[in-house]
This record gives C-alpha cells, structure tokens and sequence, in this order.
C-alpha cells in the first residue's frame, strides 16, 4: 500500500502562544530590524510596493499590514506535477509527501568503504533509481555534476531528472540562463508554455542567507522564476549559535524571517505565484560550528516551522531524513528516521532530504535510497495513524471469536491486514536460521541488490522525438 498526502499535525511542538509569539516577533523583525538585499532589481521592487528602503545599506523594512497583505496573496497550495498525474503532489494543509535533496558533491560506496566525486551519469542514475521507490514522492536533484561546467549544471540536471522519472522534479538553480533553457526545455516536455504553467513538472530552489540577507544572484533569480509562473521555493538556513541566535525559538524567528522574504518578493513581482515556503534550520556542534544535519533539534526546527507555515497558510518544504554518519551504520538509521519522523508528524508538506544523504550532507549513497525508503514506508505509516470505527473496533468479531479463539483465518483479517500492517520491502524478519541460510546478509548488502533490481526494471524515458527537440533548441545539453 503506497502512502501519499496524508494528513500530519498530531505532533505540534509549539502550542497556540508559542505560534503567536514567534508570529509577533517575525513581524517586528521584519517591520523595524528588516534585511539586506543585494539584487537591485529586487530591491527596487520592493520600493515600488511601498516598503521603507535604504539604499546606502540595502535594507528593506516591510510594514506589518503590507507584509501580511503580501502573505495573503500567496497560494495556499502548490500543486507540484510529475509528468504521470499518479505522482502529482498537491502541497499545503498538513498533507505530507517526501522526496530527495541536496547538492552532494559525493558518491559513497558502502562496498569499498570509499567515496567519489558525483557525475552526470550518477544524477541520471538516482533519477531512475527514485522512479521505483514508492515511498519517495518527489525527485529534488540530490547531486552536483562535478564532470560540467558551471553554465551546463542547470539544464543538464533538468535534463537528467526529467528524462528518467515520471514524478516532479525540483532543484537549486545558478543562473538566469539556466533558469531560461530549464523553463523552455520544460514547456517542451509540457506540450506549451500554458500547459507548463497548468501543469508545472518542474519547480526551482531560490535561498535567502541566514541571517536576514538575499545576495545579487538569488535576488534576481527570483523575480526571473516569478516573472515566469513556475513554482518557487525560499528556504532559510540559520544555524543555532552560528547565524542565529542558540535557542530554537530564536533560530525559528530568523528562519521564518528569511523565507518570509522571497515570498513577499515573489507575490510584489506578480501577485499569485505559486510560492512555498522553506526551512533547511539546524544546529550546529559547538566545538567548531560546524553544520548537523542529523540532530534531534533538526526535527523539532522543521517540525515547528511546519507549524508557523500552517500558521501563515502557506505550503512548506521541510528538511528532514539526513545523517552525519559518513557510513551505512546505526547512527545513519536512527538520525535519518528520527528527524523524518517529527517533520511528517508535524505535518510538513514536503520533506526534502528525506532520502539519500550522509555526511553532513556532502554524499549521496544509492543504498542509502533504498534504506530510507523502508524508513519513510514506516514514517507515513505513522502519519497515516489508528483508524477508529465500527469495523475496525471489530466488537462483532470479537464476540463471534470469544475468549481463547484466534482471528487467523476471518475475513476481517484478510480484509485488512494489508491496509493496518506496513509490510517492509527491505527488512529481514526470517528468524536467524532462515536467515543465516539465505546468506546472512545485512540491511545494506540487501539494499545494493535493490538497487540492482529496480534498476534493471527501469523503462521510463522521455519520448525519441521529444528529446530530440530538446537536443536541437536547448543550448548546452549534454546528450
């Protein structure tokens, strides 16, 4: 059974105060500190809809009603299409999907015990990979091709997801040009510009810089993305005791502020568009400062955040699923399924990262997809929670049975054993006998073979005459 959407926000770190607390001074950051934006188109924008600017400092202060009216003009949900309509994934409320993320420079190879640079072929690789794990909702380009030249990076990524999974495909962009050639090889696969916007298979990463900072380039690749109506998100990174405050409030207060930007910018470049709003807050080891992304704080951040975004009714891209561990160990189980858990009971509408990262979030491992695609089967099956109702209390049934029969053999149990029960598709649950004759294989040696087999079984590809095209008018693909 294959879990997609369900409803979160049974874990609710913050209680109705704390929301309004945290709101109050958002707001009054955004009001009387404000923040530092360096793309002079943008910063032009926001003077023309009336915030308080100065351009010696290039700070922009927002008034609380327009800040809030802005909010407000934001879609309260953001439908992300995959090119099969089977994997689109509507965001907002506390519906929960998942899916990949990060820009890892790395391959790790459980098997040598070495890592690698990360290439195109490895991109398009994971893409395939991603295709066939169910509980992996959404391909976000989790790798950066090192073998490219930084002006072939964005299209060849597109290019890479797009023509080996059917589900959306969402990434980090560097370029106004490659924001151009992505959105047109887009519209090409879509069938029109309309149908693109319609339809969006694609949507693009912007971040702000923590704290309360938008640079030249990720200033101006917003407006461009807005401009063109294709979905954007504006994730925030502040770190706990780094680039915000130590406590977790004070981190939530920069992370909402810094996200909240690119989405008032967005909605005053053309009101309407398609935004989400973005958390990648964590902590950081206090001994030399530097990035977790496995720590429990992580979880509570981004289960938080999905709260004030809830609070802001706006749709929210969580980060969650990653380790430090810099192998296929305990710790990488534990941290990736702890920090998953939280966001999607929270209610966090789409956790990136969810999948496939280690090691601070610098590698990648293709066994490492398939493990926390177990872990997510098991996480939405938490989301999905105890059905209550007359036949599930089963009273008929019980009393049909009565003291000392068994439930084995009724149609009660037939009926939804499926349905109540996770059935894993990577653990072990042969007892040790039957295990140790199968090979005594462990959880990552199973997971290379997975990988080998839904490999094999790929048959997705964009069509012959469609590449073709893409081939012919996109500068800078590379076939």
């Amino acid at each position: 059974m294959i879990r997609r959407g369900l409803p979160g926000g049974r874990f609710k770190p913050l209680n109705e105060a704390d929301i309004a607390r945290i709101d109050d001074t958002v707001m009054r950051v955004i009001e009387e500190v404000g923040f530092q934006v360096n793309s002079e188109t943008a910063i032009r924008h926001f003077e023309r809809a009336g915030a308080r600017v100065d351009l010696d400092g290039n700070l922009v202060r927002v008034p609380r009603k327009m800040a809030l009216a802005l909010i407000e003009q934001a879609p309260s949900e953001v439908l992300l299409c995959g090119t099969d309509e089977k994997n689109d994934a509507l965001l907002g409320g506390s519906r929960v999907y998942t899916g990949t993320g990060g820009t890892a420079l790395y391959v790790f190879e459980q098997a040598t015990g070495a890592k690698r640079l990360a290439s195109l072929e490895d991109l398009s690789r994971i893409s395939r990979l991603v295709n066939g794990l169910d509980n992996i909702h959404v391909l976000l380009l989790p790798t950066y091709p090192n073998d490219l030249p930084v002006e072939q990076v964005d299209v060849n990524r597109f290019f890479a997801g797009l023509s080996n999974t059917s589900k959306h495909v969402m990434g980090g962009v560097y370029t106004l040009e490659g924001v151009d050639r992505v959105i047109r090889m887009a519209e090409i696969i879509a069938g029109s510009p309309e149908q693109l916007r319609r339809r969006p298979i694609i949507s693009m990463i912007i971040c702000t810089i923590s704290p309360l900072k938008m640079d030249k380039e990720y200033g101006d690749l917003i407006v461009s993305i807005a401009e063109k109506g294709v979905p954007v998100v504006c994730p925030a990174e502040p770190l706990c005791g780094a680039t915000s405050p130590v406590t977790l409030a004070g981190n939530l207060v920069v992370q909402v502020v810094d996200s909240l930007a690119g989405v008032m910018l967005a909605q005053i470049v053309s009101p309407g568009t398609p935004v989400i709003l973005g958390s990648v807050a964590s902590n950081t080891d206090l001994r030399d400062l530097k990035y977790l992304a496995g720590s429990v704080e992580m979880g509570l951040l981004n289960a938080a955040g999905a709260q004030m975004a809830q609070h802001y009714r706006l749709p929210f891209y969580a980060t969650g699923g990653m380790t430090d561990s810099k192998v296929l160990d305990s710790q990488s189980g534990y941290e990736s399924a702890i920090t998953n858990l939280l966001c999607a009971l929270a209610g966090a509408n789409f956790i990136h990262d969810s999948a496939g990262l280690m090691e601070f979030a610098l590698t990648v491992s293709f066994e490492k997809y398939v493990i926390d695609n177990e872990i997510l089967g098991m996480v939405m099956r938490a989301v999905d929670g105890v059905k209550v109702n007359d036949d599930t209390l089963a009273f008929d049934l019980i009393k049909e049975v009565g003291p000392g029969g068994n439930f084995v053999t009724a149609k009660h149990t037939r009926k939804h054993m499926r349905g109540e029960h996770y059935e894993p598709l990577l653990s072990n649950r042969d007892i040790r006998e039957e295990w140790e004759a199968a090979g005594g294989k462990l959880t990552w040696q199973r997971a290379a073979e997975k990988v080998k087999e839904v490999l094999a079984k790929h048959d997705y590809s964009l069509p012959v005459d469609v590449r073709a095209r893409i081939s012919a008018e996109i500068e800078g693909i590379v076939s």
